[in-house]
């Protein structure tokens, strides 16, 4: 088939078409993590699933590289590359909401955000991340850990079905009806597969929920993590929340002189109902004193919005992390030894619970293999200087050399960072070889490398 030019592909979409020469260049190659810096020679800003089929026959008949931005959170830079195409989704943000049924649909360059303002009037909701600025897309797509996961599942336990452009160009439906081979790889099986158009959740009742951040002192950190192991294990399914290590930020709430230490927090999230909120929570203030907290009833998109500020785009950006079956004393001790020297604000230590509703799904129902684990571990790198890189990369690694052999060798994959592609078969255990062969049935030619790569 004869090469399609960029004048032809501008022929061929609605939406803009920037390359070098154009003015508005250097902002459609930027990404989320400042500390990648990449020239793509084309970027597609996407309006509509069309403009994904045109933009995947562009760079498949060119032999071009090709990223797939949906939220642009990823921290390898996986949604833009140099002297490639990148098929930018970030202006296909809508949601609609069916109450109900209790389904909605995102398109595939929606936030959390977006999705959450949508759903929250008919006080419904399904499982997002942490930050409201994520993609749904790629979120879901990796497996889906969030403040919900313990009492509904992952997000990608809640995926209906998908629309999915594949490396030929079609646009197709990946459902328990339609191309199930494929709606299995998509849950968890990352952005391996296609260029995912728009995703259809299930919903469940939760409009307001009860939590927030407790900080405590460092020294009652190892009560803090034992306690919350003990807790976690059989709570009720509503109860969220997790550990993290994190400097006080130039909060109200926190004593002003107190802003700029380092912590154990523990940030709750009750979203069963609201007057049983309170007690639920309690269980965490006993653990050890709480020096500040701001801990009530609030919308649920609220809490998942929490953190927004402290993680903005520009920020340098390098994580670890690993899935983690029983946090043991030994595991508790490294990181007593390496949490505390989080080196900036932005910086954190989340040990998310993925017990309850995610232990209900078979190893090999999805993608995403690790059901048996019970906290998922990252090490989240995060800080605004350039000159800070080589120290700050060098406290993440020693403090995943440190924990890692009181975990699992393999990690959640939305959690990678670009030097992990040696522990893509390690992150999906039994699932690794079929997830191979639903890749050579769809992208035989690895089009979509550009991740955590299954190669075909």
């Amino acid at each position: 088939m004869a090469k399609i030019s960029v004048d032809q592909l501008r022929e061929r979409v609605r939406g803009a078409v920037v390359t070098p020469q154009d003015a508005a260049y250097d902002e459609a190659r930027k990404v989320y993590n400042a500390m990648i810096d990449r020239k793509p020679a084309v970027v597609v800003r996407c309006a509509g699933a069309a403009d994904v089929m045109a933009t995947v026959d562009f760079a498949r008949e060119n032999g071009l590289d090709l990223a797939v931005r949906g939220g642009s959170h990823s921290v390898p830079g996986f949604g833009t590359c140099d002297d490639g195409v990148v098929a930018d989704l970030t202006g296909m943000r809508g949601v609609r909401v069916d109450p109900g049924d209790r389904t909605a649909r995102a398109e595939g360059g929606a936030t959390w955000g977006d999705f959450n303002a949508a759903t929250h009037v008919f006080g419904l909701a399904t499982t997002g991340g942490i930050i409201s600025t994520t993609g749904v897309g790629g979120l879901t797509l990796g497996g889906g850990i969030g403040y919900l996961c313990r009492g509904q599942g992952l997000s990608c336990d809640n995926l209906v079905s998908a629309d999915v452009v594949t490396a030929d160009g079609r646009l197709v439906v990946a459902s328990e009806d339609e191309n199930e081979d494929l709606y299995w790889a998509l849950r968890g099986g990352g952005g391996n597969f296609g260029a995912v158009t728009s995703l259809e959740f299930r919903l469940a009742p939760v409009q307001d929920v009860y939590g927030g951040p407790m900080l405590f002192e460092l020294a009652d950190a190892g009560a803090v993590l034992r306690g919350y192991r003990e807790l976690i294990a059989d709570a009720p399914r509503q109860l969220g929340g997790f550990p993290a290590f994190q400097i006080a930020p130039p909060l109200p709430f926190i004593p002003e002189d107190r802003h700029g230490e380092p912590f154990i927090l523990i940030v709750a999230c009750w979203a069963g109902p609201i007057g049983e909120g309170e007690r639920a929570v309690q269980q965490f203030r006993e653990f050890a004193p709480v020096v500040a907290e701001h801990v009530g009833p609030m919308p649920y998109p609220a809490l998942n919005s929490a953190f927004d500020a402290l993680v903005p785009p520009g920020l340098q950006h390098y994580w670890k992390a690993n899935f983690v079956t029983e946090l043991s004393d030994a595991a508790i001790e490294a990181h007593l030894v390496h949490g505390p020297q989080v080196p900036v604000v932005n910086s954190t230590v989340h040990i998310y619970p993925i017990n309850g509703a995610c232990h209900d799904v078979p190893q090999d129902a999805t993608a995403f293999a690790y059901r048996d684990a019970s906290f998922a571990t990252v090490i989240a790198g995060m800080w605004p200087d350039p000159a800070d890189n080589e120290a700050n990369t060098a406290w993440v690694r020693g403090y995943y050399e440190a924990t890692a052999p009181h975990s699992e060798e393999g990690g959640y994959v939305n959690f990678m960072a670009g030097d992990d592609q040696d522990r893509v078969r390690a992150n999906y255990k039994g699932n690794y070889d079929r997830l191979v062969e639903v890749k050579r049935a769809y992208d035989p030619d690895n089009l979509f490398h550009l991740n955590q790569n299954i190669k075909p």
